[in-house]
């Protein structure tokens, strides 16, 4: 099946990312669709300051940025959105049960043959796809943040995902510019969140247990693991709140161990979520 009409549900952090990079990279035709006119205005806003930032290096013209912008149908309309899209990929907010209502929506107004995914980053894909008459049609893509600037993309399997749909996919993302990671089986926290909340959450630890300051903590990753961010930093870039969220889907759907650090469930209380609250284990505001 050959993708050429695109449908992003959610025009937020993420959905405004995919919507660019799926016009921009892939030239696909892309409706952009969320529930009030000031989300859209502000994902079009993204969308260009993003396109100006490359234009101001050089990396496309200005010709180029009007045809990625001639690209994007912003709508409130959601059947206008999926009604001849080939690909719908959802990416409203982290919430199984919102997710679940857009996607059975959606899924009634699609037409039969179109390929529905989820860009959630923990909720497990084969519940989602439940919400939907077409399970073998649904699979996860995992974008990472900023979709405009991370090559890596996951792209996960449900329990009834067919093998069509998932090469299909793969096509899809390398046609967007993005590096597929293809995760065999449904599991919580997929490869990279496996990996790195239980890295994140010892780093907690450490600054719970006043091992180390979090500068120096950041510090020691850095130069001793090569990581271009420190752990603590790169928790309030991703959100104190979020990462939460992660571990308890993790602890609930996997094992007890990948329980959350007293400390990080104590910040997240006292409204320290990191760059987007202006203050978690650094302080943003100066």
């Amino acid at each position: 099946m050959e993708i050429k009409k695109v449908a992003v549900l959610g025009a937020g952090l993420m959905g405004h990312g995919i919507t660019q990079v799926a016009a921009q990279t892939a030239k696909y035709e892309v409706y952009m669709r969320d529930i009030k006119q000031e989300f859209i205005d502000n994902g079009m806003r993204m969308i260009n300051d993003s396109l100006q930032r490359f234009l101001k290096k050089g990396e496309i013209t200005e010709a180029e940025v009007n045809q990625v912008l001639i690209r994007i149908h912003p709508t409130l309309d959601l059947k206008e959105a999926v009604a001849d899209a080939d690909l719908i990929i959802e990416a409203v907010t982290e919430n199984p049960e919102l997710k679940k209502k857009v996607l059975a929506e959606a899924d009634t107004l699609a037409q039969p043959d179109a390929i529905i995914a989820t860009n959630t980053s923990s909720i497990s894909i084969t519940e989602l796809a439940s919400a939907t008459h077409r399970p073998e049609k649904f699979a996860g893509m995992h974008f990472f943040n900023p979709p405009q600037l991370m090559k890596l993309i996951e792209i996960i399997r449900g329990a009834k995902t067919s093998d069509d749909t998932l090469n299909t996919i793969v096509e899809a993302s390398k046609r967007m510019g993005k590096e597929p990671v293809v995760v065999k089986k449904d599991v919580a926290g997929f490869v990279v969140n496996r990996v790195l909340i239980p890295a994140l959450n010892a780093a907690v630890a450490l600054v719970d247990e006043g091992v180390a300051t979090p500068e120096d903590i950041d510090k020691a990753i850095k130069l001793g693991l090569n990581w271009p961010m420190g752990p603590l930093t790169l928790l309030d870039y991703l959100g104190l709140d979020t990462t939460l969220a992660i571990t308890e889907v993790m602890t609930k759907d996997l094992d007890p161990k990948y329980q959350a650090n007293p400390l990080l469930r104590q910040m997240v209380r006292a409204g320290l979520l990191g760059r987007k609250s202006g203050k978690g284990f650094y302080d943003w505001k100066k």
